[in-house]
């Protein structure tokens, strides 16, 4: 059994192992990894071999922090990643190089449109009707996009966001919300099956999405690092977040969206941002809260665009595709019954 585990930020850990009876018999550890002293390795395959093939990541970790020397050095990885990618072996978890991937950066649609098309296209490569696919989202208007579970009143300022000429919507993932003026972020979806994050958990999940755009943010100059549950920051502040949401058939939809250029007063007059949340981010402040990429780097959004792109072809070998006419019209019959619909929008009110 091969398992591999690219760990966010940090190295390659790659594991082969065989099982017996229910135990692993054979394993052997390698990757781009750093390890000292160099007899550190075959501490940590001594430490794995005889495990339950049921053990979780916590118990092949702590098997192998008994076993390794007390100086032992570990760079660009860590106990976690190696049962992380043993897990992955038993569960015979997909990498990245094992599916053909497309990207689309097709024209701008409304905000409905956006949100009914994650929903179609996240089930159609959960059916094996369509590859996996990054899709860059433009939209023709400027939107609010609520949280699945989120409070329509609580979240948002009807009053501010008409008079700054938002739209406000319900996507089916979980988590907060965005404020999407046109021009000012950065919006991308994965639709990804199952298999690629197999063994590792829903959090782990997250970061090992969103390692390609992490890369893609060190190629054009901005220390970009995971926090969190679903955080993109840098050191000069926070730059996005992520969500996700997992369908029954296999499908998993990943998405991300970035401050480009956001207007931070602007974002206090449209949402209702809590006093609560503020202060669990350390800040007193909307507008200090986020950190757009434009500052930080000066370039253009298109240019920024296209690094992602590139970042993330080099990473997967993608092609370019498009959304397909079937899709595009299933995704509007989902905007006429469900995403334009005021049952949709106030499921919480």
């Amino acid at each position: 059994m091969h398992g591999e585990y690219k760990v966010p930020g940090g190295k390659l850990v790659v594991v082969d192992l065989e099982v017996s009876d229910g135990r692993i018999s054979e394993f052997a550890l390698a990757g781009d990894f750093f390890l000292e002293p160099d007899e550190a390795l075959l501490d940590i395959n001594r430490a794995v071999v005889g495990l339950p093939d049921t053990a979780d990541v916590p118990t092949i970790a702590a098997a192998i922090r008994r076993e390794l020397p007390v100086d032992a050095q570990l760079l660009g990885f860590t106990p976690e990643a190696v049962g992380t990618a043993v897990r992955r072996a038993l569960v015979t978890a997909s990498t990245w190089s094992d599916f053909e991937w497309q990207i689309v950066d097709d024209p701008a649609v409304s905000p409905h449109m956006n949100l009914a098309l994650d929903e179609v296209l996240t089930e159609r490569v959960g059916a094996g009707l369509r590859q996996p696919t990054l899709r860059i989202w433009e939209w023709d208007r400027s939107a609010v996009v609520i949280g699945s579970f989120q409070s329509y009143k609580n979240e948002v300022d009807p009053e501010g966001a008409a008079r700054h000429g938002f739209d406000v919507v319900r996507r089916i993932s979980g988590g907060g919300a965005m404020m999407m003026g046109a021009e000012q972020i950065i919006t991308y979806s994965l639709y990804v099956p199952a298999s690629l994050v197999a063994g590792l958990t829903f959090a782990d999940s997250y970061a090992f999405l969103d390692d390609w755009v992490l890369q893609a943010l060190h190629s054009i100059g901005i220390e970009a690092s995971y926090q969190g549950l679903n955080d993109i920051t840098s050191p000069a502040g926070k730059i996005g977040g992520a969500a996700q949401k997992r369908l029954a058939n296999g499908g998993i939809l990943h998405h991300a969206t970035l401050s480009y250029d956001i207007d931070g007063q602007m974002m206090t007059e449209v949402l209702r941002i809590g006093r609560e949340k503020l202060s669990d981010k350390g800040t007193t402040s909307a507008a200090k809260r986020v950190d757009p990429i434009r500052s930080q780097t000066g370039m253009e959004r298109r240019a920024i665009l296209d690094a992602f792109i590139e970042q993330f072809a080099a990473f997967t070998g993608a092609s370019r595709g498009s959304i397909t006419p079937d899709e595009y019209a299933a995704a509007e019959e989902l905007v006429r019954t469900k995403f334009a619909t005021d049952q949709w929008l106030y499921r919480v009110p």
